[in-house]
């Protein structure tokens, strides 16, 4: 069964980093493009049913030909696997850096 996408696009102050994450604008912001860290609060994306809320740390990077840099969080407290397509304003450094990383 596919995942139900709920679209919420709304601001946000990092938890990891602090920094006021604006509003996408063209799909919906699940991560911080500073530091690329997001909130485990989605079992669908956009449902806000997670009751985890932990922190998702990226610890890697793939490829998609269809939707380009794909980002691997990894939730620091349930250690749940996610993953969200990068968005126009994310960090490339990072991503780059992510990229040749696999310690998930």
């Amino acid at each position: 069964m596919k995942p139900i996408f709920t679209k919420i696009d709304e601001e946000f102050i990092c938890e990891n980093c602090g920094k006021k994450v604006k509003k996408l604008g063209y799909s919906c912001r699940n991560h911080c493009n500073y530091c690329l860290h997001s909130k485990h609060v989605d079992k669908n994306p956009g449902d806000r049913s997670e009751t985890c809320h932990g922190i998702l740390e990226p610890v890697g990077v793939e490829i998609n030909n269809k939707k380009g840099y794909v980002i691997i969080f990894k939730c620091k407290k349930c250690g749940a696997i996610r993953k969200n397509k990068s968005a126009e304003d994310d960090n490339m450094d990072l991503i780059i850096q992510l990229s040749s990383k696999h310690n998930y």
